[in-house]
């Protein structure tokens, strides 16, 4: 409202300080001004006497008199014989000590009264329109504001910027959200044609706009305008939702990259965010660096779900060993076996294979596996590799149970089975080749005897 007053100020000086000079004429140069009478148009001359009675309102003011003053005025308004030009004077007298004492509703009042003076000229009227609609505004009277802006807009031929911006605020008020996008352009097309500023709450009311009209390509634009002169994190996000509504996933994650990279990044959603965005892009390397800094960190909670994102990350990285302590704290804080499951499979890529037995075992114990079968598979692979023969051929039949594991468990039934002939077959021949070397012995032995 500063701009408002500032405003007022300018039409205050603009209207009195006219009115002084012609007072002042009248003043020192009757006889010339008797002279000219012809030439002067009667509705133009403030008389000597409207003249002194404003000069004791004005003396009224300096004095912090405000009711004085009106009382001076509200005579002169009232006055038989007063002029067009000597009312539309006191009107606008009354009006701004009316503003300074903030009665907005007598201001307008006034400024009405003016503004219906046949006579007013032109350039006074639209400006005083102008008021009046930032005074609607003040007292959130948004219909009359965009009344009176309709006026002001058929009477001024070539607005400013803020005359536009005032009617896309009003129209923000009043719900008319298509309607503010005409104005806001303007207003930055005329900023940019007269070289001035374009001011950053422009672009966010023009954004809301496009935004209320789910047109996010607009929305695009406008994010990539803004982060160039305000590189805000609020608008890397809106720029990021922007893509996420078109579907342009490689621009989302390169928004998401750029406001991490700047260290715009503060909060847990937005950290694990990243890591997924980054797991999804085929990055798990990067995603696992972030989760494991933020909770290191504090920001990222320790708990089951991140500690369930990092040793993804940490796995898909082909980074089996990092992700043992993630997995070892998730499957710990989690009541059901999936992480105690993906904990073996850690175990079992590093040929860890007891750890492996165990890590599944509890899983399985516990429940809540997504694919019994898969975890039966690799239990009974982690337990072949320990030789563990008749307790894996117990966990491959358990998988075979389930149609889409049939195949593969039978085969390694199969080859545990080719195992155990095999084995047997060896321990066989060794317990001949034993036999045949103890009848050598014995044989020599009997030999050396004799």
């Amino acid at each position: 409202m500063s701009n408002s007053n500032r405003f007022l100020q300018r039409v205050w000086l603009f209207l009195i300080c006219g009115m002084f000079a012609t007072g002042a004429a009248f003043a020192q140069d009757n006889e010339r001004e008797e002279r000219d009478k012809t030439k002067t148009k009667q509705a133009q001359a403030v008389s000597k006497e409207v003249y002194d009675r404003i000069q004791k309102a004005q003396e009224a003011i300096d004095a912090d008199d405000a009711q004085g003053a009106l009382k001076i005025l509200t005579a002169l308004e009232n006055k038989k014989g007063i002029t067009e030009y000597e009312l539309q004077n006191v009107l606008n007298y009354i009006g701004f000590v009316h503003y300074n004492l903030d009665n907005i509703d007598e201001a307008i009042a006034a400024y009405e009264k003016m503004v219906n003076i046949p006579s007013i000229e032109p350039q006074i009227k639209k400006a005083t329109i102008y008021t009046l609609a930032q005074f609607a505004t003040m007292q959130e009277n948004y219909e009359q504001a965009l009344s009176y802006l309709d006026e002001y807009f058929l009477l001024e031929t070539n607005p400013a910027p803020e005359n536009y911006i005032l009617a896309a605020q009003n129209l923000y008020q009043v719900n008319r959200y298509s309607d503010m996008i005409e104005p806001v352009e303007k207003a930055i097309s005329e900023a940019q044609r007269r070289e001035v500023e374009v001011k950053e709450d422009w672009y966010v009311l023009l954004n809301f706009a496009y935004f209320n009209q789910e047109n996010y390509a607009k929305v695009r634009d406008i994010q990539k305008i803004m982060l160039v002169t305000w590189p805000k994190k609020r608008y890397w996000f809106s720029l990021a939702g922007a893509y996420t509504e078109l579907g342009e996933d490689d621009n989302l994650i390169a928004a998401y990259d750029a406001a991490y990279t700047q260290g715009m990044f503060d909060k847990e959603a937005e950290f694990v965010t990243m890591a997924q965005l980054y797991m999804q892009h085929e990055v798990p390397y990067k995603a696992a660096v972030v989760l494991d800094a933020q909770m290191d960190a504090g920001v990222v909670k320790k708990e089951a779900k991140n500690y369930r994102l990092l040793s993804q990350a940490l796995t898909l990285a082909a980074e089996d060993e990092a992700s043992i302590p993630a997995l070892q704290a998730a499957a710990r804080l989690s009541d059901e076996g999936e992480l105690n499951l993906r904990l073996g499979n850690a175990h079992l890529n590093l040929g860890q294979y007891n750890e492996c037995i165990s890590a599944i075992r509890e899983g399985v114990r516990k429940g809540g596996i997504k694919s019994p079968d898969n975890a039966q598979i690799s239990l009974g692979m982690c337990l072949y590799n320990e030789k563990e023969y008749q307790d894996a051929i117990t966990a491959f039949r358990e998988a075979a149970k389930t149609q889409r594991s049939a195949r593969i468990s039978r085969q390694w039934i199969s080859v545990i089975e080719s195992d155990i002939e095999r084995n047997r077959q060896i321990r066989l021949a060794e317990n001949a080749a034993r036999r045949q070397l103890e009848e050598l012995s014995q044989r020599r032995r009997r030999i050396e005897r004799t």
